[in-house]
């Protein structure tokens, strides 16, 4: 029997990494960090993969929205045991108030393609003595920006915490990372201060070490973090402020 993974030290050291959104800047970063901490195969998967330079990389063609490339994911990547739900999407024009097939579309990809790649990935994460699942979310979960995908977000975050305890009786780690802007194509017409997706996914990568649960990857996070438990005639008031400035910039 597969001895369960010790959560106090998870390294990548000869581990097999499965990133989703490979093709994306954090998606390129978490696949090609994974190799330089001792991963012994990371999946690189995307809708349309591309070649890499490292024979350890295993290019994976993977639409998150469909039940048949999920399926063919999980047939091929039977020895991951370390997920990273990374796909996302975040149109530019995006807002609440808009056609409901664009919401349904943000949704497909941003929550209901990432649980059913964790659902599918699930039992093969226990099979190897629970492995972790690391779900990519952002500081948009907690602030009240009028877009789907911050909605998207909100939700993915509630399903992490739900998926964390689903998922213990099988000794899978569930990690959530939190962080704000990072500087990658998606974000290439926001000009206010960015993280690196270096420094992002090296503190994503050193939380799963240390058997973080989640994980706060900037200042401007753990700030939100620590106003949450503020009354809410001060805390929205001052969220939309800090959204003003932001789209002002």
């Amino acid at each position: 029997m597969t001895q369960p993974i010790d959560k106090t030290n998870r390294t990548l050291e000869d581990r097999v990494v499965l990133v989703t959104g490979a093709n994306g800047g954090l998606g390129d970063e978490f696949v090609r960090q994974a190799v330089q901490r001792g991963a012994r195969r990371v999946y690189a998967a995307a809708r349309k993969p591309k070649a890499w330079d490292d024979t350890r990389i295993v290019p994976l063609t993977l639409d998150i929205t469909s039940t048949d490339d999920i399926a063919r994911a999980v047939a091929t990547a039977p020895d991951c045991d370390l997920l990273i739900n990374n796909a996302a999407i975040a149109p530019e024009a995006d807002v609440l108030l808009q056609p409901e097939d664009e919401t349904r579309r943000i949704f497909d990809t941003n929550f209901f393609g990432t649980l059913n790649v964790a659902n599918a990935f699930a039992p093969v994460l226990g099979a190897h003595g629970g492995g972790t699942m690391l779900n990519i979310l952002s500081v948009a979960a907690w602030v009240s920006m009028p877009t789907a995908y911050a909605a998207s977000k909100a939700a993915l975050w509630s399903a992490t915490n739900g998926l964390r305890m689903a998922l213990e009786g099988q000794n899978t780690q569930v990690v959530g990372l939190l962080v704000g802007m990072i500087d990658t194509p998606m974000t290439k017409n926001w000009h206010v201060p960015k993280s690196s997706a270096t420094s992002v996914v090296t503190q994503a990568y050193d939380g799963i070490t240390a058997g973080a649960v989640e994980i706060l990857a900037d200042d401007v996070t753990r700030d939100l973090k620590s106003r949450l438990n503020t009354k809410g005639e001060e805390l929205y008031p001052w969220m939309h402020a800090q959204i003003r400035a932001l789209i002002a910039s």
